[in-house]
C-alpha cells in the first residue's frame, strides 16, 4: 500500500511539474503581440530617416531580448501536393527560411543551402516556405535539392491568416528561423544581401559561411551541449 501511495505521489508530482513547465512557456506569437508594436515604431522611424545601421541594430536587439527563448507555434503550411503540414511534424532542429517569388535570393544562397542541407541532413530538417500559390512554389522548388522540404502558403485562402500574420507580416522576408528540437527559437536572422558585383563563387562562400555558422552555433553545437548537460545532471558520478 505504501509503495502504491509513493508511486501515486511521484506520478502526481511529475504531472504538476509538466503542467507548470508548459504554462511557463512563452510562444512566439504571444511575444509578438506584447513587443512587436514598440519595435515597429522604432524601426519605422529609423528607416524613415535612412538610419539603416540603427535599423539593423534594433532588429538584432529585438530578436535577442524578446524573441530568442520563446517557443515557435505549430504553424500550418501546405506541401507541393497540397496536403497540410505542421511545423511540429519535423522532429529534428529546424532551419526555416521564408521566401516569396518576387524576393530573389542572392546568387550564391541557394547553392550554399543545397550543400549544407546535404551535409546536415541527418541532424537538421531544412524547410523553405514560399508565400505564393502552389504552381509558383512548385516551379521554384526545382532549385532546391531533395533534402530541403519546400512548402507554401497561399494567402488567398482564408484559413492561413494566423501563419501569415506571424511569419510574414511581423518581421518581413526573407527571414530565417533557427528552431531547436524542443521548439525553442534559438535565433532569427535575415538573409545576406551581397553586392551585385560579387561573383557567384564569392557569393556562395559568404552565404555558406554565414548559414553554416548560424547552424553550428544555434542548432548543432547548441543541441549537443544541451543533451550533454541533461545527461550529466541525471547520471550519478
Amino acid at each position: 500500500m505504501k509503495r502504491l501511495l509513493l508511486l501515486f505521489f511521484i506520478i502526481l508530482g511529475l504531472n504538476i511539474q509538466a503542467q507548470t513547465e508548459k504554462s511557463d512557456k512563452l510562444y512566439f506569437s504571444d511575444a509578438l503581440v506584447i513587443h512587436l508594436p514598440e519595435y515597429n515604431k522604432e524601426a519605422k522611424a529609423a528607416y524613415r530617416y535612412r538610419r539603416f545601421e540603427e535599423a539593423d541594430r534594433l532588429f538584432e536587439n529585438f530578436v535577442t531580448a524578446k524573441l530568442q527563448g520563446t517557443y515557435i507555434d505549430n504553424f500550418k503550411f501546405l506541401n507541393l501536393k497540397g496536403k497540410k503540414v505542421t511545423l511540429y511534424d519535423y522532429k529534428k532542429p529546424v532551419y526555416l527560411l521564408t521566401y516569396a517569388s518576387w524576393c530573389i535570393p542572392g546568387k550564391g544562397e541557394i547553392p550554399a543551402l543545397n550543400e549544407l542541407a546535404d551535409k546536415y541532413r541527418d541532424k537538421i530538417d531544412f524547410v523553405i516556405v514560399f508565400w505564393d500559390k502552389k504552381e509558383t512554389a512548385k516551379k521554384l522548388s526545382k532549385q532546391f535539392n531533395s533534402h530541403i522540404n519546400v512548402l507554401y502558403v497561399d494567402e488567398t485562402r482564408n484559413n492561413h491568416a494566423f501563419v501569415v500574420e506571424n511569419l510574414k507580416h511581423s518581421l518581413g522576408l526573407p527571414t530565417c528561423y533557427l528552431i531547436g528540437g524542443d521548439r525553442e527559437i534559438r535565433d532569427i536572422k535575415r538573409s545576406i544581401f551581397n553586392p551585385y558585383n560579387l561573383s557567384k563563387e564569392e557569393s556562395f562562400e559568404l552565404n555558406y559561411e554565414a548559414i553554416n555558422s548560424a547552424i553550428t552555433n544555434n542548432l548543432i553545437g547548441n543541441s549537443e551541449k544541451k543533451e550533454e548537460i541533461k545527461w550529466s545532471a541525471i547520471t550519478p558520478e
